[in-house]
């Protein structure tokens, strides 16, 4: 269950502040229909942190146990790092999307949002660590909505209230945690 937890909360802390939390906040905004715009999440969030999670348990069949670890430490120190920088919706990313509908424009400006963004990239990371392919992808999916839902739902009163830069931190600490356990493991397989 491991492999499903860590990723549903590493992926919710990461995604506060996240420019896919500013784009589902604009999509709400726009054509304030709730259920259209979740289930575009959910659709672009499976598609993409699938093709993540994929390309992570491949990525680790190349590297030994300890090796991959080492790598493993540095990206997430990396993306701990990343957390820290607030995110900016560019308008480009969703203007012209809106003649599609909420479920449409949702599903193609989250995918395309998601393409290299810290969730993503940490749904690589977390596939290559954990067994679990499907958990991980579930909880990286999960996490998205846990941090996603309650901004379309609520609109602008619950983004204006969130204290981004605390969240911002406790996921790069999150981040943090994992490098250090990533290290752990490296040392420990490196001494076997």
């Amino acid at each position: 269950m491991e492999s499903l937890f860590v990723p549903t909360l590493i992926v919710a802390l990461a995604e506060i502040g996240d420019k896919t939390q500013l784009l589902a906040l604009l999509l709400a905004a726009r054509f304030r229909k709730p259920w259209p715009i979740i289930w575009g999440i959910v659709a672009a969030t499976l598609a993409n942190h699938f093709a993540a999670g994929a390309v992570g348990n491949w990525v680790a069949s190349f590297f030994s146990a300890a090796t991959l670890s080492w790598i493993l430490a540095a990206s997430f120190v990396a993306v701990a790092l990343w957390t820290l920088v607030p995110d900016k919706l560019d308008d480009d990313e969703e203007s012209g999307l809106k003649k599609y509908g909420p479920f449409l424009t949702t599903l193609i400006a989250f995918f395309l949002a998601e393409m290299g963004d810290k969730t993503q990239v940490a749904t690589v990371m977390l596939a290559a660590q954990y067994p679990h392919f499907i958990l991980v992808v579930a909880g990286t999916t999960l996490g998205m909505l846990v941090a996603n839902v309650p901004v379309v739902l609520a609109g602008n009163f619950a983004a204006d209230k969130l204290p981004l830069t605390l969240i911002r931190r406790l996921a790069a600490l999150a981040f943090g945690a994992l490098a250090l356990y990533a290290v752990y493991k490296a040392l420990t397989l490196g001494a076997a």
